[in-house]
């Protein structure tokens, strides 16, 4: 925190932070919002929360000008999640979720003034309007324009930083939400959309993007400068720097992004623009597990129109999002879009099943991970995807997913395969 402030107090033009939860708090949150009955761990998860927070407090000059705020929090905590012991539900669980953030913006904004800056917190809720789609929300870009110019700008105007929460919003009754797990990133984007920012920085604990995750191998190489395009792909097929949706509102505004740690900050990072210097053929390799496939199989869909129209049409019916999709004659395979704010794998609404049962023959596959290979004009490229398979001929792949667009090739593979994929394939065409 106090790294962070630094770079903040450093950089004059810093308008807007805004910060998400202290490290491991949203875990123990999601924990005690899917309820814990026993009185005892759910008292131990309590402490673990208060001795996060009172070990911060304990570092501050004036521990006292925080203290009430927090310990009211915690109380506000300790209340849900006896609640959520007795009736565990999606709301509950936003409401319960956000308060990481809600403490960690008191902690921030008093590390930032007992460092002699100006600074002021503020409740995003004010103006991250979201439908009640809890768990993941989305956001209301209108909307959150119009109450920014009310609520936010007039607090730009002074020579200040306004620190605010990243993730959590309210919809229009003013019940908190969430934006989904790593939301704090989108949030960003959308507030730098609203106040039409020149730049938008993250700062996070690595310096900027890689060739791929440096924990898979530690061959990964730094990435100075990428697109919108290029970048999106890779935190949509899950660069875990990026929330998959930060960029949209980057891109719809023409923001450069700059990614950079707050750990080392002189490590310099990356930055995201529009147009880029160099494209090359290989960008980045990215790898997102908790996986599930679906595959849909009938003897009806051979040579005959309507089917697919009708399992899209049962599937927007329940609300559920597909990601990757690819058909034969009398199958169809798809994969489940993103993970909500409580974790685990995305699954079939029972509702969904039933209707698409009675439909054709449905398989649900589940402990796989999505490769992608990020690049430039890879479909257009003779060869690429021949380098590409030669190098995985000892792997099983269980579906594959080309040419839709030039900026990505990906497959899913078994959850256990998945490390070794990425290092073959980073060592052959990236090293």
């Amino acid at each position: 925190m106090s790294r962070s402030a630094k770079i903040i107090k450093d950089n004059p033009a810093t308008k807007v932070v805004l910060i998400s939860a202290c490290s491991g708090v949203t875990n123990l949150l999601v924990e005690l919002a899917n309820g814990i009955a026993d009185n005892e761990q759910r008292s131990q998860r309590l402490q673990q929360l208060h001795t996060t927070h009172q070990s911060i407090i304990d570092q501050l000059d004036e521990p006292q000008a925080v203290t009430s705020q927090i310990d009211q929090l915690l109380g506000s905590v300790a209340t849900l999640a006896e609640q959520a012991a007795q009736a565990p539900s999606v709301q509950l669980t936003d409401h319960l979720v956000a308060h990481g953030e809600l403490l960690s913006t008191y902690l921030f904004t008093q590390i930032l003034c007992e460092m002699g800056a100006t600074a002021q917190r503020f409740d995003i809720r004010q103006v991250m309007r979201t439908d009640s789609q809890f768990g993941k929300a989305i956001p209301d870009i209108d909307t959150i324009s119009q109450l920014a110019k009310e609520h936010l700008q007039p607090l730009l105007a002074d020579d200040q930083v306004v620190i605010s929460q990243g993730f959590i919003g309210s919809e229009p009754n003013g019940i908190t939400t969430t934006l989904g797990r790593g939301g704090s990133d989108y949030s960003a984007a959308l507030v730098a959309e609203a106040i039409k920012a020149e730049t938008l920085e993250i700062w996070t604990d690595v310096p900027g993007m890689y060739s791929t995750d440096p924990r898979i191998t530690a061959n990964a190489k730094p990435i100075n400068e990428i697109s919108f395009s290029e970048a999106s792909e890779m935190a949509n097929f899950g660069a875990k720097i990026l929330h998959p949706s930060t960029l949209l509102p980057a891109v719809r505004q023409q923001i450069p992004v700059f990614i950079g740690s707050s750990k080392a900050p002189e490590q310099g990072g990356t930055w995201i623009r529009d147009k880029v210097t160099e494209a090359p053929l290989f960008r980045a390799l990215a790898l997102r597990c908790n996986q599930t496939m679906v595959t849909l199989t009938s003897l009806n869909m051979f040579h005959a129109y309507g089917f697919l129209a009708e399992v899209f049409r049962i599937l927007a019916e329940h609300k559920v999002s597909v990601d990757l999709i690819t058909t034969s004659e009398v199958s169809v395979s798809l994969t489940l879009d993103q993970t909500d704010t409580s974790g685990g794998a995305p699954s079939l609404p029972p509702a969904a099943l039933e209707a698409l049962s009675q439909l054709c023959r449905v398989e649900v596959e589940q402990d796989l991970c999505l490769v992608a290979l990020i690049g430039n004009q890879m479909s257009e490229t003779k060869g690429s995807a021949k380098q590409v398979f030669a190098t995985l001929e000892d792997f099983n792949l269980r579906m594959i997913c080309y040419g839709a667009s030039p900026h990505n090739l990906c497959f899913l593979v078994k959850t256990n395969d998945s490390k070794q994929v990425v290092k073959a394939l980073h060592q052959e065409l990236f090293e």
